[in-house]
C-alpha cells in the first residue's frame, strides 16, 4: 500500500465523525479554522496533501517556515470534504503507545484554542476518538504513512517541551 491509499483509508476511518455530538466550533468561534494574529498557525500536511490542497481558495500553504513540515492555514470556512487529516482529527495528534501501536492524546497545540481540552479525552466524543485511533493506524500500514506520523508526533511533542 502507498502513502496515497494509506492516507484514503485514514480519511475512511474518520468518515464524518467530529469531537462532538454538536458543532464545538460553537464553543470557540471556531479558533482552529482561522490563522492567527501573524497569519500563521493551522495544520501540518502529510505527504500526497500537499499538491491536492495548495490550489484551494479557502487556506494557503505555507512551506516556508519548514519545508519538511508544510502547513495548511485556513482564512475560514474549508470544504469539509478537502480537509487534511490533521484537521479531521484535531484536537487530537498521533502518539506511539506503551504496545508500539498508534494511537492519540490532545494536541498540545490545542491548549492555546480549544476548550475541549480542559474535558480531555473522555470529554470528547468515543467514536470519534475510535475513528481518529484508526486512522493513526490506517496510515501506519504503509512505510511513508509510518514516517509522516512519526514526523507529526515529533513535531507537536515540541510545544509539549518547555521553553527554558
Amino acid at each position: 500500500m502507498d502513502s496515497a491509499e494509506a492516507l484514503e483509508n485514514a480519511y475512511r476511518q474518520m468518515g464524518d465523525c467530529t469531537p462532538l455530538d454538536g458543532d464545538c466550533g460553537a464553543l470557540c468561534e471556531s479558533a482552529c479554522c482561522q490563522e492567527d494574529e501573524d497569519g500563521q498557525g493551522g495544520v501540518w500536511l502529510l505527504g500526497p496533501e500537499l499538491e491536492t490542497l495548495s490550489r484551494v481558495g479557502w487556506a494557503k500553504v505555507d512551506a516556508h517556515t519548514d519545508p519538511a513540515a508544510p502547513m495548511l492555514v485556513c482564512h475560514g470556512p474549508c470544504e469539509r470534504s478537502m480537509r487534511p487529516l490533521c484537521c479531521r482529527v484535531f484536537p487530537l495528534a498521533p502518539v506511539r503507545g506503551k504496545d508500539g501501536l498508534w494511537t492519540v492524546r490532545m494536541d498540545a497545540r490545542a491548549r492555546a484554542m480549544c476548550p475541549l481540552v480542559r474535558s480531555g479525552l473522555r470529554g470528547l466524543n468515543r467514536e470519534f476518538v475510535r475513528a481518529a485511533r484508526n486512522a493513526m493506524r490506517a496510515l501506519a500500514e504503509s512505510e511513508e504513512g509510518e514516517r509522516m506520523l512519526c514526523l507529526w508526533a515529533q513535531r507537536e511533542a515540541a510545544f509539549r517541551e518547555p521553553l527554558w
